[in-house]
């Protein structure tokens, strides 16, 4: 696992699911999170990056915002950013995340297809620990996961999210 950075910087912004906070850091972003207040989304931040000094930077981050939050109205097709993608993560999340970005927007998998996809048939739990600790929302799809009966268990943003999003990417697969 790469050492976590010591500087981030960040933005926030309002969409159709609430806030959304975008940070960066010397390799790129590192973060995606959402939340119902930009005070709650700094707290998550700073929870996932302990040791980092933390810089607000509307300035400099206003491009891939913008982007982002055109991608939260239309998550569907090529997401084009100015800084490239940059996880932290264990060497299984990150195969789990990987995974799971290969899973088309209207689309879903379960967390028991999602083991056997990353090679451990029997580690749902750990999947769906991946899921949890996932930095990326939305980018890394892990709304996406359902149980394996097709019902919605959690999401680390709250449930009624991910069931916004996957009407809105059924909605879009269906009109494309």
């Amino acid at each position: 696992m790469k050492t976590l950075p010591d500087h981030l910087r960040y933005t926030t912004g309002h969409c159709r699911l609430g806030g959304l906070l975008l940070a960066v850091c010397h390799t790129g972003i590192c973060a995606i999170l959402l939340g119902d207040d930009d005070q709650t989304l700094i707290a998550d931040l700073q929870k996932r990056f302990p040791g980092a000094r933390l810089e607000h930077d509307d300035a400099e981050l206003a491009g891939d915002m913008q982007t982002l939050l055109q991608y939260v109205d239309r998550p569907i097709g090529e997401l084009h950013l100015q800084h490239p993608l940059s996880a932290f993560g264990s060497v299984f999340q990150q195969q789990v995340w990987a995974e799971l970005a290969k899973v088309p927007a209207g689309q879903t998998v379960s967390y028991t297809e999602l083991a056997r996809l990353v090679g451990k048939p029997s580690a749902m739990r750990a999947v769906a620990g991946a899921c949890a600790a996932n930095p990326l929302a939305i980018l890394v799809p892990c709304h996406r996961v359902l149980r394996s009966d097709g019902g919605i268990s959690g999401y680390r943003w709250g449930v009624e999210r991910k069931e916004q999003l996957i009407e809105l990417e059924r909605r879009l697969s269906a009109a494309s």
